[in-house]
């Protein structure tokens, strides 16, 4: 038995219509598995940005609390730059001329002192 043109056309064309019906399919097959894979991904995704939201405000609420604690070092070490030059200007200044005097006396006091607490101690 000889297959005519059109039988052989025909077996042809039906094999090629299983085989893209096939590959339709198992396509159609891996692309649902890859959105469902997709949708899990998005929702992890989701509740990192969540977490990353609470992490932010943590963050903020600390750098606010930060900014406080620099406001009030500037303002302490303001404080202390002006009591340095009064002390520098006003004080050590004006009577470094009296240090050779009153080191000697102050030592001596100092010494005293201790031999005092010495005795008292004995």
């Amino acid at each position: 038995m000889t297959l005519t043109l059109n039988q052989v056309l025909g077996i042809i064309l039906t094999v090629a219509a299983v085989v893209a019906v096939t590959y339709l399919v198992l396509f159609l097959n891996q692309l649902r598995r890859t959105a469902r894979e997709g949708e899990r991904t998005l929702i992890k995704a989701q509740e990192a940005m969540d977490e990353f939201k609470v992490i932010e405000a943590k963050i903020n609420a600390s750098l606010n609390d930060v900014g406080e604690v620099l406001a009030a070092s500037k303002k302490a070490v303001s404080g202390l730059s002006e009591i340095s030059l009064f002390l520098t200007s006003k004080v050590i200044r004006p009577s470094s001329k009296y240090w050779p005097i009153l080191f000697p006396l102050i030592s001596f006091g100092l010494r005293q002192l201790r031999k005092r607490k010495e005795k008292k101690d004995g």
